[in-house]
């Protein structure tokens, strides 16, 4: 079966592999169907396959040590989930659970591993999403003691705008739509605080928020806000 490079953002694993290797690894595994609420993966399971997300998107969850559930981050289609467990033999990290409907294939550990032995692209490329994943987690801990509220909130719609976003009518279209509360638990800030920042960037012609998705309308002043503009 042959796909587009269009289907998936261009920094999820399936962007970024080229159409050989993109096929062979969508040819792996088995295919499968989660609806809302279905948890793909959970927190403290010693299985060891690896979800490989085709379209929607899931939230990555975790418990903290107040017993409270902490948003970690969001995946759609194109990215891993799993991959850690798979790759080390820990037990897993974190919850998974889509949101809306996904379609996937589950990936075996012993398959994952001998492609990635006959397919090096594939396994650098999963490296190096790896080692984004942990930098993104490393630069947020930074973000909530040296950004106020509303630069934190800018610097995550920027993130998904880039790692998520497509180019639409009026700017860059993100297509997994948070709720307040999501943003909030990424954000480490108050619901009220990030509605009023959404309220802000909406006001400053920035950002339009629509029922199923956000679209960034001028990405270079929102990485102003964000003191992102020197990072390029």
């Amino acid at each position: 079966m042959s796909y587009g490079t269009g289907e998936w953002p261009a920094r999820s694993l399936l962007g970024v592999l080229s159409p050989p290797a993109r096929n062979e690894l969508l040819e792996l595994g088995t295919p499968a169907v989660f609806e809302r609420g279905d948890v793909l993966l959970h927190e403290g399971g010693r299985d060891r396959h690896v979800v490989l997300l085709l379209s929607g998107f899931a939230k990555v969850t975790a418990t903290v040590e107040n017993g409270e559930i902490s948003l970690l981050a969001v995946r759609v289609g194109g990215d891993t989930v799993g991959e850690m467990a798979a790759m080390d033999g820990s037990p897993r990290s974190a919850t998974v659970t889509a949101c809306g409907r996904v379609t996937a294939r589950i990936l075996q550990q012993a398959d994952l591993h001998a492609l990635l032995m006959r397919r090096p692209e594939i396994a650098m490329a999963l490296t190096g999403i790896v080692s984004d994943r942990l930098r993104w987690a490393n630069r947020r801990r930074l973000d909530f003691r040296g950004y106020s509220a509303k630069a934190r909130l800018a610097r995550l719609l920027v993130e998904l705008a880039t790692a998520y976003g497509r180019p639409g009518a009026s700017g860059v279209v993100i297509g997994c739509r948070l709720t307040q509360p999501e943003m909030a638990a990424l954000t480490g800030a108050a619901e009220t605080t990030v509605h009023k920042g959404l309220r802000e960037l909406r006001d400053e012609g920035l950002l339009d928020t629509g029922y199923r998705s956000t679209t960034v309308r001028d990405l270079t002043r929102l990485k102003d806000v964000a003191d992102l503009a020197h990072e390029g």
